[in-house]
């Protein structure tokens, strides 16, 4: 196990006086350029007018329901 702070004069690749030679240390950045894979296809934007139109059908059969029933308890 080593330690998490290392003894300058003994750790390999550091030159006297701290110092670093030239290719001790990795490149600044990568070699390589682009995706890595491909991006998925973009959803689509908002709802159709299909699917709203059942939505508001239901929310409105719902509706009619209740009110129904909140009637017919008064009655």
């Amino acid at each position: 196990m080593t330690t998490p702070d290392p003894d300058p004069r003994r750790t390999p690749g550091v030159e006297p006086g701290g110092g670093v030679p030239p290719g001790e240390t990795p490149p600044a950045e990568g070699g390589t350029y682009g995706i890595s894979h491909p991006e998925p296809p973009e959803l689509r934007k908002g709802w159709g007018p299909m699917p709203l139109a059942l939505i508001m059908v239901v929310v409105a059969l719902i509706a009619i329901g209740l009110i129904g029933m909140a009637v017919a308890l008064m009655v």
